[in-house]
Protein backbone atom coordinates (compact mmCIF):
# COMPACT_ATOMS: atom_id res chain seq x y z
CA UNK A 1 0.00 0.00 0.00
CA UNK A 2 1.02 3.66 -0.25
CA UNK A 3 3.20 5.12 2.47
CA UNK A 4 1.45 6.91 5.33
CA UNK A 5 2.47 9.41 7.98
CA UNK A 6 3.99 7.53 10.89
CA UNK A 7 1.73 9.13 13.48
CA UNK A 8 -1.30 8.01 11.47
CA UNK A 9 0.01 4.43 11.36
CA UNK A 10 0.44 4.37 15.15
CA UNK A 11 -3.01 5.87 15.69
CA UNK A 12 -4.64 3.38 13.33
CA UNK A 13 -2.98 0.58 15.26
CA UNK A 14 -4.94 1.76 18.30
CA UNK A 15 -1.83 2.57 20.34
CA UNK A 16 -2.54 6.24 20.88
CA UNK A 17 -3.85 9.39 19.24
CA UNK A 18 -1.88 11.14 16.50
CA UNK A 19 -0.69 13.71 19.02
CA UNK A 20 0.36 10.92 21.36
CA UNK A 21 2.18 9.26 18.46
CA UNK A 22 4.07 12.49 17.80
CA UNK A 23 5.24 12.46 21.41
CA UNK A 24 6.42 8.85 21.13
CA UNK A 25 8.39 9.76 18.01
CA UNK A 26 9.91 12.86 19.64
CA UNK A 27 10.98 10.76 22.63
CA UNK A 28 12.87 8.39 20.32
CA UNK A 29 10.69 5.41 21.21
CA UNK A 30 9.72 4.55 17.62
CA UNK A 31 11.95 2.74 15.14
CA UNK A 32 11.42 1.96 11.47
CA UNK A 33 13.47 -0.93 10.10
CA UNK A 34 15.66 -0.79 13.19
CA UNK A 35 16.43 2.93 12.99
CA UNK A 36 15.06 5.38 15.57
CA UNK A 37 13.12 8.17 13.89
CA UNK A 38 12.95 11.80 14.91
CA UNK A 39 10.58 14.57 13.86
CA UNK A 40 9.77 15.14 11.13
CA UNK A 41 9.33 11.38 10.76
CA UNK A 42 9.40 10.09 7.19
CA UNK A 43 6.31 8.24 5.92
CA UNK A 44 6.29 4.46 6.13
CA UNK A 45 4.45 1.48 4.70
CA UNK A 46 2.91 -0.57 7.54
CA UNK A 47 2.67 -3.63 5.28
CA UNK A 48 6.38 -3.55 4.36
CA UNK A 49 8.37 -1.63 6.98
CA UNK A 50 9.15 -3.06 10.43
CA UNK A 51 7.76 -0.49 12.87
CA UNK A 52 8.46 -0.88 16.59
CA UNK A 53 7.45 1.08 19.68
CA UNK A 54 9.59 0.55 22.78
CA UNK A 55 11.13 -2.45 21.04
CA UNK A 56 7.80 -4.13 20.34
CA UNK A 57 6.67 -4.56 16.76
CA UNK A 58 3.29 -3.24 15.74
CA UNK A 59 0.78 -6.07 15.41
CA UNK A 60 -0.29 -7.04 11.89
CA UNK A 61 -2.82 -4.69 10.38
CA UNK A 62 -6.37 -5.80 11.07
CA UNK A 63 -9.45 -4.99 9.07
CA UNK A 64 -11.10 -1.96 10.63
CA UNK A 65 -14.29 -2.72 12.52
CA UNK A 66 -17.08 -0.40 13.56
CA UNK A 67 -19.69 -1.69 16.00
CA UNK A 68 -22.74 -0.26 17.72
CA UNK A 69 -23.42 -1.64 21.19
CA UNK A 70 -26.60 -1.02 23.17
CA UNK A 71 -24.75 -0.83 26.47
CA UNK A 72 -26.73 -2.20 29.41
CA UNK A 73 -26.53 -0.92 32.98
CA UNK A 74 -23.84 -2.44 35.16
CA UNK A 75 -21.00 -2.48 32.61
CA UNK A 76 -17.87 -0.34 32.86
CA UNK A 77 -16.65 1.42 29.71
CA UNK A 78 -13.04 0.27 29.90
CA UNK A 79 -11.00 -2.59 28.46
CA UNK A 80 -10.26 -4.00 31.93
CA UNK A 81 -11.46 -3.17 35.43
CA UNK A 82 -9.18 -3.58 38.48
CA UNK A 83 -12.24 -4.30 40.65
CA UNK A 84 -13.38 -7.17 38.48
CA UNK A 85 -16.58 -5.53 37.29
CA UNK A 86 -18.03 -6.48 33.89
CA UNK A 87 -16.62 -4.39 31.02
CA UNK A 88 -18.28 -3.52 27.73
CA UNK A 89 -15.87 -5.61 25.66
CA UNK A 90 -17.23 -8.70 27.45
CA UNK A 91 -20.28 -8.23 25.23
CA UNK A 92 -18.29 -8.27 21.97
CA UNK A 93 -16.99 -11.33 20.12
CA UNK A 94 -15.36 -9.94 16.99
CA UNK A 95 -12.02 -11.71 17.22
CA UNK A 96 -10.12 -8.40 17.10
CA UNK A 97 -9.20 -5.90 19.78
CA UNK A 98 -11.71 -3.04 19.86
CA UNK A 99 -11.85 0.02 22.06
CA UNK A 100 -14.89 2.09 23.08
CA UNK A 101 -15.36 5.54 21.59
CA UNK A 102 -15.63 7.64 24.73
CA UNK A 103 -17.34 6.53 27.92
CA UNK A 104 -20.74 5.91 29.42
CA UNK A 105 -21.14 5.65 33.19
CA UNK A 106 -21.70 2.12 34.52
CA UNK A 107 -25.39 2.89 35.18
CA UNK A 108 -26.05 4.56 31.79
CA UNK A 109 -27.50 2.60 28.89
CA UNK A 110 -27.55 3.05 25.15
CA UNK A 111 -25.39 3.95 22.17
CA UNK A 112 -21.72 3.09 22.50
CA UNK A 113 -19.47 2.73 19.48
CA UNK A 114 -16.52 0.33 19.47
CA UNK A 115 -13.79 0.27 16.84
CA UNK A 116 -10.11 -0.33 16.16
CA UNK A 117 -9.87 2.85 14.08
CA UNK A 118 -7.82 5.09 16.36
CA UNK A 119 -7.81 8.04 13.97
CA UNK A 120 -11.59 8.18 13.70
CA UNK A 121 -11.97 7.75 17.45
CA UNK A 122 -9.72 10.74 18.09
CA UNK A 123 -11.76 12.91 15.73
CA UNK A 124 -15.13 11.79 17.07
CA UNK A 125 -14.12 12.81 20.60
CA UNK A 126 -12.38 16.07 19.66
CA UNK A 127 -14.30 19.13 20.94
CA UNK A 128 -13.80 21.06 17.69
CA UNK A 129 -16.33 18.85 15.90
CA UNK A 130 -19.05 19.29 18.56
CA UNK A 131 -20.61 15.94 17.74
CA UNK A 132 -24.15 15.84 19.17
CA UNK A 133 -25.02 13.19 21.75
CA UNK A 134 -28.73 12.66 22.42
CA UNK A 135 -29.87 11.35 25.81
CA UNK A 136 -33.24 10.35 27.19
CA UNK A 137 -33.38 11.12 30.90
CA UNK A 138 -35.97 10.11 33.48
CA UNK A 139 -35.79 12.60 36.33
CA UNK A 140 -37.47 13.09 39.68
CA UNK A 141 -40.15 15.76 39.86
CA UNK A 142 -42.50 17.33 37.37
CA UNK A 143 -41.07 19.33 34.48
CA UNK A 144 -43.64 21.34 32.52
CA UNK A 145 -43.41 22.89 29.08
CA UNK A 146 -43.24 26.25 30.81
CA UNK A 147 -40.04 25.09 32.53
CA UNK A 148 -38.27 24.32 29.25
CA UNK A 149 -37.06 27.89 28.72
CA UNK A 150 -35.00 27.56 31.91
CA UNK A 151 -33.64 24.18 30.81
CA UNK A 152 -32.63 25.61 27.44
CA UNK A 153 -30.92 28.68 28.90
CA UNK A 154 -28.15 26.66 30.46
CA UNK A 155 -26.43 26.90 33.82
CA UNK A 156 -22.97 26.91 35.37
CA UNK A 157 -21.52 23.64 36.64
CA UNK A 158 -18.37 23.16 38.71
CA UNK A 159 -16.27 22.85 35.55
CA UNK A 160 -17.83 25.73 33.66
CA UNK A 161 -20.98 26.79 31.79
CA UNK A 162 -23.19 24.06 30.34
CA UNK A 163 -26.03 24.40 27.89
CA UNK A 164 -27.77 21.68 25.90
CA UNK A 165 -28.12 22.15 22.18
CA UNK A 166 -31.71 20.93 22.41
CA UNK A 167 -34.22 19.99 25.13
CA UNK A 168 -37.56 18.27 24.61
CA UNK A 169 -40.17 17.18 27.14
CA UNK A 170 -41.22 13.61 26.34
CA UNK A 171 -43.78 13.18 29.12
CA UNK A 172 -44.41 13.19 32.85
CA UNK A 173 -46.33 11.24 35.45
CA UNK A 174 -45.95 9.43 38.74
CA UNK A 175 -43.77 12.15 40.16
CA UNK A 176 -41.24 11.83 37.35
CA UNK A 177 -40.54 13.43 33.95
CA UNK A 178 -38.87 12.24 30.77
CA UNK A 179 -36.72 14.55 28.67
CA UNK A 180 -34.53 14.32 25.59
CA UNK A 181 -31.35 16.39 25.91
CA UNK A 182 -28.70 16.94 23.24
CA UNK A 183 -25.17 17.88 24.32
CA UNK A 184 -22.13 18.37 22.11
CA UNK A 185 -19.46 17.76 24.75
CA UNK A 186 -18.37 14.60 26.51
CA UNK A 187 -17.82 16.09 29.96
CA UNK A 188 -17.91 13.69 32.91
CA UNK A 189 -21.42 13.14 34.30
CA UNK A 190 -22.53 16.24 32.39
CA UNK A 191 -26.16 15.22 31.85
CA UNK A 192 -26.65 14.08 35.44
CA UNK A 193 -25.00 17.19 36.85
CA UNK A 194 -26.99 19.46 34.56
CA UNK A 195 -30.32 17.96 35.59
CA UNK A 196 -29.41 18.06 39.27
CA UNK A 197 -28.32 21.70 38.98
CA UNK A 198 -31.86 22.43 37.81
CA UNK A 199 -33.34 20.57 40.78
CA UNK A 200 -34.11 17.18 39.23
CA UNK A 201 -32.13 14.06 40.12
CA UNK A 202 -31.65 11.60 37.27
CA UNK A 203 -33.36 8.25 37.89
CA UNK A 204 -32.40 6.59 34.59
CA UNK A 205 -30.33 7.72 31.62
CA UNK A 206 -29.99 6.31 28.12
CA UNK A 207 -28.02 7.62 25.13
CA UNK A 208 -30.08 7.17 21.98
CA UNK A 209 -27.79 8.80 19.41
CA UNK A 210 -24.11 9.61 18.91
CA UNK A 211 -23.69 11.91 15.93
CA UNK A 212 -25.50 10.31 12.98
CA UNK A 213 -25.71 6.88 14.67
CA UNK A 214 -29.04 6.09 16.34
CA UNK A 215 -29.90 3.26 18.69
CA UNK A 216 -33.03 2.16 16.88
CA UNK A 217 -34.46 -1.18 18.00
CA UNK A 218 -31.17 -2.80 19.01
CA UNK A 219 -31.74 -4.96 22.10
CA UNK A 220 -29.93 -4.21 25.36
CA UNK A 221 -26.52 -5.90 25.38
CA UNK A 222 -26.64 -6.59 21.63
CA UNK A 223 -24.22 -5.34 18.97
CA UNK A 224 -24.35 -4.82 15.24
CA UNK A 225 -21.83 -3.71 12.65
CA UNK A 226 -22.27 -0.25 11.21
CA UNK A 227 -23.30 -0.06 7.59
CA UNK A 228 -21.10 1.48 4.93
CA UNK A 229 -23.32 4.56 4.89
CA UNK A 230 -23.11 4.94 8.67
CA UNK A 231 -19.30 4.80 8.62
CA UNK A 232 -19.23 7.39 5.84
CA UNK A 233 -21.64 9.60 7.78
CA UNK A 234 -19.42 9.41 10.87
CA UNK A 235 -16.36 10.38 8.85
CA UNK A 236 -18.22 13.22 7.17
CA UNK A 237 -19.32 14.54 10.56
CA UNK A 238 -15.70 15.00 11.64
CA UNK A 239 -14.03 16.03 8.40
CA UNK A 240 -16.52 18.41 6.85
CA UNK A 241 -16.69 16.21 3.78
CA UNK A 242 -20.18 15.36 2.51
CA UNK A 243 -21.34 11.83 3.20
CA UNK A 244 -21.71 9.61 0.15
CA UNK A 245 -25.19 9.19 -1.25
CA UNK A 246 -27.27 7.08 1.09
CA UNK A 247 -28.23 3.60 0.04
CA UNK A 248 -31.54 1.98 0.82
CA UNK A 249 -32.38 1.44 4.51
CA UNK A 250 -30.47 -1.45 6.00
CA UNK A 251 -27.70 -1.33 3.41
CA UNK A 252 -25.14 -4.06 3.88
CA UNK A 253 -21.92 -3.66 5.88
CA UNK A 254 -18.74 -2.55 4.18
CA UNK A 255 -16.93 -5.14 2.13
CA UNK A 256 -13.19 -5.74 2.68
CA UNK A 257 -12.50 -3.58 -0.38
CA UNK A 258 -14.06 -0.58 1.37
CA UNK A 259 -13.93 0.29 5.06
CA UNK A 260 -13.85 -3.27 6.45
CA UNK A 261 -16.27 -3.88 9.27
Amino acid sequence: MAKLRLNKILAQAGLTSRRGADRLIAEGRVTVNGVAVQPPAPPADPDVDVIEVDGRRLPPREATRYLLLNKPRGYVTTLADPHGRPVVTDLVSEGVRLHPVGRLDWDVEGVLLLTNDGTLTHRLLHPRYALPRVYEARVEGRVTRADLARWRRGTVLADGPARPQRVELLGSGGGESRLALTFTEGRKHEVKRYCEALGHRVVALRRVAFGPIRLGGLASGATRRLTTDEVRALRAAVTGEPAAARGRPGSSPCSPAGPSL
